[in-house]
């Protein structure tokens, strides 16, 4: 009898899709990824329909969407509902490892857990994730391969996520200005917004004037960790283990860059933090470099795992197996979908193939209007708001998304979680909801002033 697959899952923290070269990004940012994706199956629309990070990885590892596990917001209080990725395959026989996702409500269930630092710059001042990630997971890819039991092994790489400190020579692949110079503003509204001004004070350069250089260290934190991504595979292959173990990539949620005032974050339900990475390999039954052009979303990678595997779980998913669009017998799991976010700000919406619509459930702290509607046809970066131009248009799909809500609510028997998640954002002084943008503003912060402040003076003789 063969042995069943292996599984290994990689996920890619704020890792935005459009800045991966096999996504058709100009810069050459993940060249060894893109030759796993010529040997892949690579879903070119993938969204991550609830963000940030818990609801985001709650639909990766549960096959649900956000009524199904009750989640939406980062701070998410008490379990997540449903069976777990890693609870379905240890009852399957399967060793189960997580390395860098401990205590997230959405990482119950796997035997053993793993940390390593995934924050923290090193002596260097550059943040060293997946070289460290690397450290703990090769030896632990080892030690699996060597058991009876089939594994499955999931990695947290954090190198996209804020800070973006990537190593020598990764700093400068991408960038060959002058940081400092005097006569670009392009900084000034960055670190003119209070609540996250101490935080970017804290890792980026004293006297920073270009937002290019920032966004060339997010692309160069990409870089670094694809070359460091490559020794995962290499291992694979040297143990044997490629044929048998079906390997995903895949991501919590994208990435907000100097895009619609969300700077370096991956606050918003824009396409730039909803589109998310998805390419699974699985030699000999997953097609090499086919791509599918349909929209997929995180829920819908359960079912197609559990399809590939040929596992009955005994539960019921939200999501569809992705093998009818691989084999061109569908071509999209839908055609509009419902968003949310229990980010820094909290909202949700509706898009489809032409509309994104956008509501506030209170006032956000960028002072953005209560309705938002983008015309992604005509303006796929969403830059330009038409929902005062087209009432029609937004209340038709704002019914839509309320008939929706209704019936998820009478299926799941629960109220929508973005209705009654109370203290989303951590602040207790700020009471269960913000009844002003300006009270949003005051109240939301990151970073501590007098650290900043301390970092910013040390590297200030560095220009």
């Amino acid at each position: 009898m063969a042995k069943k697959p292996n599984l290994l899952l990689i996920g890619i923290d704020s890792l935005l899709s459009t800045h991966m070269s096999c996504y058709g990004y100009f810069r050459q940012t993940t060249p060894y990824m893109d030759t796993f994706a010529k040997g892949a199956t690579l879903f070119e629309n993938c969204f991550s329909p609830h963000v940030p990070t818990t609801p985001g990885y709650a639909g990766m590892f549960t096959g649900l969407d956000c009524f199904g596990t009750n989640t939406v917001a980062l701070r998410h209080k008490g379990a997540i509902e449903g069976k777990t990725l890693a609870e379905i395959l240890g009852d399957k026989g399967y060793n189960t490892t997580s390395i860098g996702f401990r205590g997230n409500a959405a990482a119950r269930g796997f035997q053993n857990y793993i940390d390593y630092s995934n924050w923290n710059a090193g002596g260097d001042g550059k943040a060293h994730k997946a070289e460290n990630m690397n450290d703990v997971a090769l030896p632990e890819l080892r030690r699996l391969a060597a058991e009876d039991k089939p594994f499955f092994l999931f990695l947290r790489h954090m190198d996209p996520h804020s800070p973006y400190l990537p190593p020598k020579p990764f700093d400068r692949m991408f960038y060959e200005g002058n940081e400092f110079d005097p006569e670009n503003k392009s900084m000034d509204p960055v670190f003119s917004f209070k609540p996250f001004c101490d935080y970017f004070a804290s890792w980026m350069p004293a006297g920073l004037t270009d937002k290019d250089y920032v966004i060339a260290q997010y692309d160069g934190a990409i870089a670094y960790m694809d070359t460091c991504i490559q020794n995962i595979f290499t291992t694979l292959t040297a143990l044997g283990l490629d044929d048998n173990t079906i390997v995903v990539i895949n991501s919590d949620h994208g990435e907000t860059l100097y895009d619609h005032d969300c700077f370096f974050d991956h606050h918003s339900i824009y396409d730039n933090t909803l589109r998310v990475p998805l390419i699974i390999k699985y030699p000999g039954v997953l097609p090499a470099g086919k791509r599918v052009k349909g929209i997929v979303r995180h829920q819908d990678l359960v079912p197609t795992l559990m399809d590939l595997m040929k596992i009955k779980p005994g539960v019921k998913f939200d999501g569809q197996s992705l093998l009818p669009l691989v084999r061109d017998e569908k071509s999209t799991t839908c055609s509009e979908f419902y968003i949310t976010e229990c980010t820094w700000m909290r909202k949700h919406g509706w898009r489809t193939p032409q509309w994104k619509l956008i509501r506030a459930l209170e006032p956000d702290f960028h002072f953005k209007p209560e309705v938002e509607l983008y015309d992604l046809i005509q303006d796929p970066e969403e830059n330009n708001n038409v929902a005062a131009k087209n009432p029609d248009i937004v209340k038709t799909l704002t019914e839509r998304m309320n008939k929706f809500i209704a019936k998820r609510e009478k299926e799941t028997k629960r109220v929508n979680p973005m209705y009654n998640q109370e203290y989303w954002h951590g602040c207790k002084n700020a009471g269960p909801y913000f009844k002003s943008s300006q009270e949003a503003y005051d109240s939301l912060h990151i970073g501590n002033p007098g650290e900043a402040a301390k970092l910013q003076a040390k590297g200030a003789d560095h220009k």
